[in-house]
């Protein structure tokens, strides 16, 4: 069994992500953390030194690799639905959920990290604003289950998930 987290940063991916993989007793990866446990450097270093383009070719190619693998939960950065190719081989390869989050959730969320390099700008409500702009339909895309995050709690979320994916693994049985 393969379970995808997609949405925006802030929207809980983490959070959710391993709440749901001890219920699934899955294998919890956050491409995040792997591209700077590969790298041996944070996200904002990479974007400083790469790019956002050089980052992004890093994550489309840890999503290819870990999408593979059996019996995961892989909470993807927010931007990684940008790739076609990591689109299709998610939506192929595993149950995709979308983690909606408001823009006031994400900036409440996100607020105090220095570890978010696009919100290092002048106005973050904006920046998040056109993020979303961009990428929400591509989540919608590829999303089996939508789930919002906003004002509830993390087992409340994670017990949605579980629910779907099960009923979703029963019909494939």
């Amino acid at each position: 069994m393969r379970v995808f987290l997609i949405g925006p940063m802030g929207s809980g991916k983490t959070a959710v992500g391993r709440a749901v993989a001890r219920l699934l007793n899955l294998d919890f990866i956050d491409t995040d953390a792997e591209i700077e446990e590969r790298t041996g450097v944070d996200i904002p270093f990479i974007f400083e030194k790469e790019g956002e383009a050089g980052f992004r070719v890093r994550e489309a190619e840890v999503v290819a690799e870990l999408s593979l693998r059996p019996d995961v939960l892989l909470a993807t950065g927010g931007g990684a639905i940008l790739s076609a190719t990591s689109r299709e081989l998610l939506a192929e390869r595993g149950f995709v959920v979308y983690l909606e989050a408001s823009i006031d959730r994400q900036l409440e969320r996100t607020r105090t990290g220095r570890h978010r390099p696009l919100l290092n700008t002048e106005d973050p409500r904006a920046k998040l604003e056109e993020i979303m702009q961009l990428r929400e339909t591509l989540y919608l895309s590829i999303a089996q289950l939508v789930v919002s995050t906003d004002g509830r709690r993390v087992p409340a979320v994670a017990d949605v998930i579980v629910s779907a994916v099960q009923a979703h693994q029963a019909t494939l049985t």
